[in-house]
Formats: C-alpha cells, sequence, structure tokens
C-alpha cells in the first residue's frame, strides 16, 4: 500500500470536507446513552464518567422504567438506586451526587432540568462536559463537550488540538462550520470509538484519513483482526 501521510485541515474548506466526510460515512449520529426525557439524560451522563455506555445502559434501562422523574428518583432514595447502579464503577458517589442532584432540581427549578450551562453546571456531579451533553442532545445547542475520544481525535487529527479538554473545546468551538456544529461532538465520539482507537487507530478504513495530521498512521489491516 502506497504510503498516505496526509495532512491536519489547514484552511475553512479542509476542515468543512473534513465533517463532511464523516457525515457521509454517518448521516445521522446519535449519542448511544439511552435515555426517555431530559431528566434520565443527565442521570445517564452523570452515570456515564469513567464508565461505558453498555455499562450504563445496562443498569438504566431497569431504573428508567421507574424514575422519569427528579421527584420520583427521590422516593427510590439513594440505597435503590445503588442497587441500580452497583455494577458501575464509583456507584456509591454517583449514586449520592445523583440523589443531590434530583433534590435541586425539585426544590430550585420546580422537577425542570434548565436549559442554561451554569445552571447545570450547579449539580451536584454535573461538569461542563455533562452540562455540554445535555444541552446538545436535549435541547438541540451547538456546543461540544470533550470527551476522551474527542480529546483524542481532535489532538490526533488535527481538528482541533489543545492540551486540555477546555483548549480542545475552543478550537472546536472556533473552527467547526455549518451545518456540522451540532452533530459535530457525536461524530469525533463514534470516530474515536470505533476507527480512531486509542492503542490502534484503524486508519485503512478512515474517511478522513487524507485530511489527518496523525503520523504514526496504520495503513494496513493488521493480521487476523
Amino acid at each position: 500500500m502506497p504510503e498516505r501521510r496526509g495532512h491536519a485541515p489547514k484552511n475553512k474548506a479542509e476542515v468543512f470536507e473534513f465533517f463532511r466526510l464523516l457525515a457521509e460515512d454517518n448521516p445521522d449520529p446519535q449519542t448511544e446513552l439511552e435515555f426517555g426525557n431530559t431528566y434520565q439524560l443527565v442521570v445517564a451522563v452523570a452515570l456515564s464518567a469513567q464508565a461505558t455506555d453498555v455499562g450504563v445502559n445496562k443498569a438504566t434501562r431497569r431504573l428508567f422504567e421507574q424514575v422519569k422523574t427528579p421527584q420520583q428518583m427521590l422516593d427510590l432514595g439513594e440505597d435503590g438506586l445503588k442497587e441500580h447502579i452497583k455494577t458501575i464503577g464509583l456507584f456509591n458517589s454517583k449514586a449520592k451526587n445523583v440523589i443531590a442532584a434530583a433534590q435541586m432540581l425539585v426544590d430550585d427549578y420546580g422537577g425542570e432540568v434548565p436549559r442554561d450551562r451554569d445552571a447545570l453546571v450547579r449539580l451536584p456531579g454535573v461538569g461542563r462536559k455533562t452540562a455540554n451533553v445535555v444541552l446538545n442532545c436535549a435541547f438541540g445547542e451547538a456546543v461540544f463537550p470533550v470527551d476522551t475520544h474527542v480529546f483524542r481525535v481532535g489532538n490526533r487529527t488535527g481538528i482541533a488540538r489543545g492540551k486540555t479538554p477546555e483548549k480542545v473545546e475552543a478550537q472546536l468551538e472556533k473552527k467547526v462550520p455549518e451545518p456540522f456544529r451540532v452533530g459535530a461532538h457525536h461524530w469525533l465520539i463514534l470516530h474515536g470509538r470505533y476507527l480512531c482507537k486509542a492503542r490502534t487507530p484503524e486508519c485503512w478504513r478512515c474517511p478522513v484519513v487524507d485530511l489527518c495530521g496523525f503520523r504514526d498512521k496504520v495503513l494496513e489491516k493488521p493480521k487476523g483482526r
């Protein structure tokens, strides 16, 4: 196979093409967390820290049959919640935060999830990334949550380089064009999860391989894979 070094997107046209190719490959990207309403999304994202979406979904399927509102979470109680999520890492601290957040939502917001980042990050267990996921997935806002996948893909490809998640987010905010802004973080997460993997990126089947600044591309499929 001929060497294909490629390069990081250098201008607006190349950034547009980068996301166009990802969109062409996956026209309707969605979060892989399962939820039925905005409150359940808040809970699912809070539980997903240092856990897989698959593991969170397995734990929340029965939980979300019973709990659809912050008040119902309070009625379930911390011990009841722990029984549902005990397979998830850090479940004790997560349960405490979820119950405290439910109490705040009931006391301060009438049981409704606020459409405001500053209000969201006040909730126990909700950081900037979680708030951005809620704003994007529930309210359709063009914000850019940066998890480990987005951070890796942004830096590796050169589409959004930064030494911290906040700096990667700022680069995405500055560079991602319409009509890709709402879906951008989904494309990057899924790309990192299934193609641009941490250990062995599958560059041999990557749609943006020619618009990628990663120097150590894996251009041939390893034997046995």
